[in-house]
């Protein structure tokens, strides 16, 4: 009798497993993200705030549904601002959407750069934006990372 319960559950497993492998989407693309605004925020506070404006753009079929997102920027290697979020919108199917985030400065890393300038002016920078968007337990997160060079106006 175990024998034929034991059968009996190894094709009941094998049929589930099967079932939700079936059910995987297959030629999913990664949906694209880039920074499309970056500004000071005008405000009282001694440290200063910006504006990022994200875009995503979902190049698939179903819509992407976001839990939270985590994000940082660096100059020069200086962690300078970073932030989260979890009031995202849902990016329908071939669909886009932008986000605008608020960021506070970093004060200790704001300052490491101010050092290093000091010591070693420059006329262009090197940047990086990175960052984590959640798209739930059963996905994994979507990473993005950004690198550039930017020459501050007016030099």
């Amino acid at each position: 009798m175990s024998h034929y319960f034991f059968r009996f559950s190894f094709w009941v497993l094998l049929l589930f497993f099967l079932s939700g492998c079936a059910g995987m989407q297959t030629g999913y693309d990664t949906p694209t993200v880039s920074l499309t605004s970056f500004r000071l925020i005008p405000g009282e506070s001694i440290v200063p705030k910006f504006e990022i404006g994200l875009r995503i753009i979902n190049p698939n079929r179903d819509a992407l549904e976001f839990d939270g997102l985590f994000y940082n920027i660096t100059i020069e290697d200086y962690k300078i601002l970073s932030g989260v979020a979890n009031e995202l919108p849902i990016v329908e199917g071939y669909g886009e959407a932008d986000i605008l985030l608020d960021a506070s400065v970093d004060v200790l890393g704001g300052a490491k750069l101010l050092q290093s300038l000091i010591n070693s002016p420059k006329d262009s920078f090197q940047y990086g934006f990175n960052a984590k968007l959640d798209l739930g337990s059963l996905k994994p997160p979507l990473r993005i990372s950004e690198q550039g060079e930017f020459t501050p106006r007016g030099l």
